[in-house]
This record gives C-alpha cells, structure tokens and sequence, in this order.
C-alpha cells in the first residue's frame, strides 16, 4: 500500500486530495493545525480507508520525527498562510508559514527517506500583473505580496533538496481553485463568497467595477493533478488551471443562474493591489501529468451550490 503524507490535509484542497488518495489505496498521514481545516472534511476518508490525523504545526520541529516514522512514498505540501492581505499586513508571520514551514516539510520528507516532494503553489499570485494571457510558465513571475514572494522563493529550496538529497519535487501554481468545503467565512475565494451569501440570502459585494478576471479550476481536478504529478519523475514547476477567462461579473451571473437568487450584488471601491487579469496556460501539464480540466463552470458550480444546501439540511 504506497504511504503519503498531507500537510492541510484536513482543509479545503487537502481533504479532497485524501479522498482521492484514499480512494486509491494509500494509507494517509495528515499533518494539521486544524486553524483553519475541519475534522469533518475528513470523516468520510476515515471512515472508508486509512486516515491517520496529526494535528500539529508545519513548522514544529516535532513534524520531523513523526514523518521519519512513517516512511511516506510522497510528501504532498498544502498546509499554508493563503491570506494575501494578512501577508501584507504581517510578512513575518506568512514567511514562518510558508517559507519555514515548507522548509520543515523538506526536512521531514528527507529524513523520512520520500521518493517526492509536491507543493500547492499559486499561478496568480506569483506572476503578478501581467497581460501575456492565458500565462505560461516561461513568464516572469514579479510577486506583487509577501504570500507571492513566498511561494515564489521556497522552489529555490526546492532546488537544492534536488541537487543536495536527490528529493524529486513537482510545484504546482494553482488559478483560482473552488468546490465543496472551501470556507465563505475563513480565507475563501469569490466563488464560496459569492454562493455562501446568495444561498442564504445575504448580498453578495464586488469589489471594483466586475471587469476584473481569474481561471476558476474545480478542486477534484485540483486533486487529480495532484495526484497524477506523485507519479511521475523529474523536478519543474507547472500551471495547474483551465485557460479559460472569466471575469467577476460574469462569475456572478452564473451563480444567480445556479442558485436562482434574485439579488443584485454591492459594488464597492476595488480592494487595493488587486490583479486586473489572471488566468493559466497548463498546456505543460497537459504533456507531462497527462492532465486536463474536466469539469467545466456550470458544472463545477452547481456541486458547490449543492454542497452549500446540503449544509443548511
């Protein structure tokens, strides 16, 4: 039974790649500081497979030896600070999490012998503003905040565990990853926003005029992605979204349309050092993991809107 290990395993992203990987037969050591995750993400996996719970933070010391005892195949590295304005207004506390942590997590997949390394990244955030779009990985990536900075900088570390301890790594810059169990209260996206408001009536606001755009990619695909890149050899960096622009507004209208809510958004001034444009060319993912997005928005939004409901019943 190949072993894997999932920092945030019981959050948004990493409660969905347990399934996956439970659904695939691999036992399953989660590393959580439950700050943000739920125990309830995980009740389902547990229940079907083997589900170990540590819940500790990423960049305790103790994370080392725990991981050194279980000898995991793959280190999948999720857990993280993903507030871009809590970075802005404490870089300090966003680099323990996201550099040192990651760091820490290096640590532990090296002394526990890991064949691979996978980390969460952000397409977004760390290309900044750019209008070469969709945006491939040969763009320049000019983060424009400190949460940027430090997904951007940790693949230097990357690089080294390669050269240094031969620790294969894969890095995966997300788009703008929605579904089931993102959190509209906690460090959400839009879409959980947006649908966690119209479900219970409440108006939902949009910053800056709804011109604005981001790739919306679907969190099981997220996980297949994922997946797929534990399997396979070689260290590089790859974008992990649709290719598809979709502007704010537009977004909006498919969830009234979803939710058959009837409620006109709040236009309100644009939050500062917002990015105009953002969406991901994964064409490289394509041809090294195999891998396309399957679901589209409609369908993607219409699991999220269910999964809200299911919630008030």
């Amino acid at each position: 039974m190949p072993k894997s290990v999932v920092s945030g395993g019981a959050g948004f992203i990493g409660s969905n790649l347990v399934d996956r990987l439970v659904d695939d037969g691999h036992e399953v050591f989660v590393i959580d500081d439950l700050s943000s995750g739920s125990l309830g993400n995980l009740r389902g996996a547990r229940q079907r497979g083997s589900v170990v719970l540590h819940q500790i933070d990423v960049a305790s010391t103790e994370v080392v030896d725990l991981v050194r005892s279980f000898q995991p195949n793959n280190v999948f590295h999720l857990a993280a600070q993903v507030d871009v304005r809590h970075s802005v207004a404490d870089p300090v506390y966003d680099a323990k999490i996201n550099i040192l942590g990651t760091i820490n997590m290096l640590e532990a997949a090296r002394h526990g012998n890991a064949d691979r390394f996978v980390f969460s990244s952000s397409g977004g955030a760390t290309y900044g503003d750019t209008f070469n779009i969709p945006t491939p990985e040969s763009q320049p990536r000019v983060p424009a905040s400190p949460y940027g900075v430090s997904k951007y900088v940790v693949e230097e570390y990357f690089r080294y565990y390669k050269d240094t301890y031969d620790l294969d790594y894969l890095s995966l810059g997300f788009a703008n990853v929605y579904g089931p169990r993102q959190d509209p209260d906690g460090e959400a996206g839009v879409v959980a926003i947006f649908i966690g408001d119209l479900v219970a009536g409440r108006t939902p606001t949009i910053f800056g005029d709804g011109s604005q755009t981001r790739d919306f990619v679907f969190v099981e695909d997220v996980a297949d992605a994922l997946v797929r890149g534990a399997r396979i050899g070689g260290s590089r960096y790859l974008n992990i979204g649709t290719g598809v622009e979709t502007s704010i507004s537009g977004l909006y209208e498919h969830i009234v349309e979803a939710t058959g809510a009837d409620i006109a958004p709040i236009m309100a001034a644009p939050k500062r050092g917002e990015q105009l444009r953002s969406c991901l060319d994964a064409s490289a993912a394509k041809e090294h993991l195999s891998w396309e997005p399957w679901t589209t928005l409609d369908e993607g939004i219409a699991e999220t809107v269910a999964w809200f409901r299911s919630l008030e019943s």
